[in-house]
């Protein structure tokens, strides 16, 4: 076998694989946005555009991903507690969501 070809079809397939990969994020991405209008707008804003009443998800930096799971399976202050309504897909997406929308990359 030429050493090119395996080369070229490695090479195939990684940028396969990044872009599924992708793909797939885009996609819990738009998911958790989904999430986000059934549950969450309502006090958080659309869009994620917080009226000031409530603490702006999109502060959230990427290290306070306990902070954010807490949050949202106990509940804090006003907010309710979403275990047992909100699936870890579903929480995970909202991450993804916010994550790709936040002011800190």
């Amino acid at each position: 076998m030429n050493i090119g070809f395996a080369m070229a079809g490695m090479a195939v397939g990684l940028l396969l694989s990044v872009s599924s990969a992708r793909a797939d994020d885009a996609a819990m991405i738009a998911a958790g946005a989904a999430t986000f209008n059934n549950y969450c707008a309502t006090c958080h804003g659309n869009d994620l555009q917080s009226s000031g009443q409530t603490f702006d998800l999109r502060k959230l930096r990427a290290t306070e991903r306990n902070r954010f799971q807490n949050s949202v399976t106990n509940g804090k202050n006003q907010m309710p507690p979403w275990k047992g309504v909100l699936s870890e897909d579903e929480i995970e997406g909202l991450w993804r969501y916010i994550r790709a929308n936040a002011y800190e990359k």
